[in-house]
């Protein structure tokens, strides 16, 4: 199938024209980062969510809900197909929060995009649920830097004993530079992260399977994350508020108000 494209760029409340080009890219994925919010509802509720196109268009563009990076991205990729882009799935180590020579599986999805007549590619990603994450492409290209207001990301390569270079996106946090994850460009398949989506929501040793984690940046700029029952909301300045919520009925609430994340009838949240 074809994604709906009216109905998904009036989800994200982006009208740009329909044209793959490097405006175009930076828009769209600023819009649909601003527009969808990350959760994993799903899996904490003890399912591992479709990454067909179909369910993802029912899910993310009709269903008032949000996603992880799996659907995040494959949906992300499907609307830049359709406008004329070349996307190529990657798969990378997340390096945030991680202990020092702490070597992580490769989790996150993420994308490389081609431009028509643009040498360099981008890596494009809308579904990285932190506030470090990247709010437009970045060009694939060492010390490439990128000032996404408010945030200000680099990509370096780091050394490492493998045959294919090595990328590391960083973002920066108080005047230093803070790893989010490392990737290498072998392609990966859909299938690949089928498998992955799948350990990710199911397994117990998931942090993503044990707990709710719920992110959403706002176009002013600020952040808001929702880890269990600690709400945090991050300014553009850096300040951060934090308030315990009292239980699961209240963090449903905030999940609609706060969120704007329609959750079904019925749903017991395991906080």
């Amino acid at each position: 199938m074809t994604l709906d494209l009216d109905s998904y760029f009036a989800r994200i409340g982006w009208s740009g024209e329909r044209r793959p080009t490097v405006e175009v890219l930076r828009s769209l994925h600023r819009a649909h980062s601003l527009g969808i919010p990350f959760e994993n509802l799903d899996a904490v509720l003890g399912s591992a969510p479709s990454l067909d196109l179909a369910d993802l268009e029912a899910k993310l563009v009709h269903g008032g809900r949000g996603g992880y990076c799996y659907e995040h991205n494959t949906l992300f990729a499907a609307a830049l197909r359709q406008l004329g882009f070349t996307v190529t799935l990657l798969a990378a180590r997340v390096a945030l929060g991680a202990a020092p020579g702490d070597i992580r599986p490769r989790s996150h999805i993420l994308l490389r995009v081609n431009v028509p007549d643009v040498v360099t590619p981008y890596l494009a990603d809308v579904g990285f649920g932190a506030n470090g994450a990247l709010l437009e492409p970045i060009e694939l290209v060492a010390g490439a830097e990128l000032h996404d207001a408010p945030r200000h990301h680099r990509l370096v390569t780091v050394a490492h004993d493998g045959p294919l270079e090595m990328w590391e996106l960083q973002t920066e946090k108080s005047g230093s530079w803070e790893a989010q994850y490392t990737l290498t460009v072998e392609p990966f398949e859909p299938t690949d992260f089928e498998m992955i989506n799948w350990f990710v929501a199911t397994s117990p040793h998931s942090p993503l399977q044990q707990s709710v984690y719920v992110q959403r940046t706002l176009p002013d700029s600020s952040h808001l994350a929702l880890v269990g029952l600690d709400l945090i909301e991050t300014a553009e300045d850096g300040t951060v508020k934090e308030r315990l919520l009292s239980g699961a009925d209240e963090a449903l609430q905030v999940l609609e108000d706060s969120f704007g994340i329609r959750v079904p009838e019925g749903v017991e949240l395991p906080v």
